[in-house]
């Protein structure tokens, strides 16, 4: 029986005998997101797991009916109305991020249905990312009147390039699975039905490999986002500023209502 280990409601880890701990967001047959107490412990749940002997590899999955859509409601509408949460959610953010590029062991994500900001965040961090055909990868910041900050300036780019990178974040156009591999966001796609299968084949070869190899490949591998740190940490913050905003707000509530949003019309900059 795999060891269970419970980080948070509908978040916890599996840890096999093959040496894969699959970490599984929830809840079963629902939408999976990141509520207050989920979000914060998400940055921490990286090193706690490779620090485990018998963990090799980490595989982050879902049992909904979404990969995950990133924050939930009440955790928007917190940042939107407290400073003070903004800035909570802005060390937990780049925490998420630090968390999984400095993470010794690889990380496979197995991307199912949607995948949405903090949920887009851990898909494509992962060392080795495999989308289902219907996977829908969306980072929708800039649809709700804030810059798209958490991971995207960070990896986008040097996943599919500016142009791509640029497109796709300026107009928030969803991505699937089998349009995210052609445009190398993703390193594979497979068939639904075939997805988690493949993902476990893959953390198991992982978890079979040299540990010290792969980590030292991985570090190396990493230095790429390292350097481009200072445009993640601009983007965050931007972001998390743009929550304190009159355009996060109506971006927010044209979502629940399921209408376009009508943002304040542009200010030039005044010489």
């Amino acid at each position: 029986m795999p060891t269970l280990v419970e980080f948070a409601p509908q978040l916890h880890a599996e840890i096999g005998d093959d040496g894969v701990a699959e970490l599984v967001f929830g809840p079963p047959d629902g939408m999976p997101s990141t509520d207050a107490r989920r979000h914060a412990v998400l940055g921490g749940v990286w090193g706690r797991l490779a620090a485990r002997p018998e963990v090799r590899c980490i595989l982050v999955r879902s049992v909904g009916k979404g990969f995950c859509a990133g924050g939930d409601p009440e955790l928007v509408r917190e940042m939107l109305d407290s400073h003070d949460a903004r800035l909570r959610v802005l060390h937990e953010a780049r925490a998420i991020v630090q968390g999984m590029v400095d993470c010794e062991i690889p990380i496979v994500s197995a991307i199912n249905g949607a995948a949405v900001g903090a949920g887009a965040a851990v898909a494509l961090l992962a060392d080795v990312s495999i989308a289902g055909e219907k996977a829908k990868i969306i980072d929708g910041h800039t649809r709700i009147g804030v810059a798209a900050g958490d991971h995207a300036a960070l990896i986008w780019p040097l996943l599919c390039g500016l142009a791509k990178a640029r497109m796709h974040l300026l107009l928030c156009t969803p991505i699937d699975g089998a349009q995210a591999e052609r445009i190398g966001l993703v390193g594979m796609c497979v068939p639904d039905a075939e997805l988690l299968e493949r993902a476990r084949e893959v953390a198991r070869s992982l978890a079979a490999g040299s540990a010290q190899a792969l980590a030292a490949t991985k570090r190396s591998l990493n230095h790429w986002l390292r350097m481009a740190w200072p445009a993640f940490e601009h983007s965050l913050a931007m972001e998390i500023l743009g929550f304190a905003s009159p355009e996060a707000r109506e971006g927010f509530e044209a979502l629940g209502e399921r209408r376009t949003p009508v943002f304040a019309p542009r200010r030039p900059p005044q010489d």
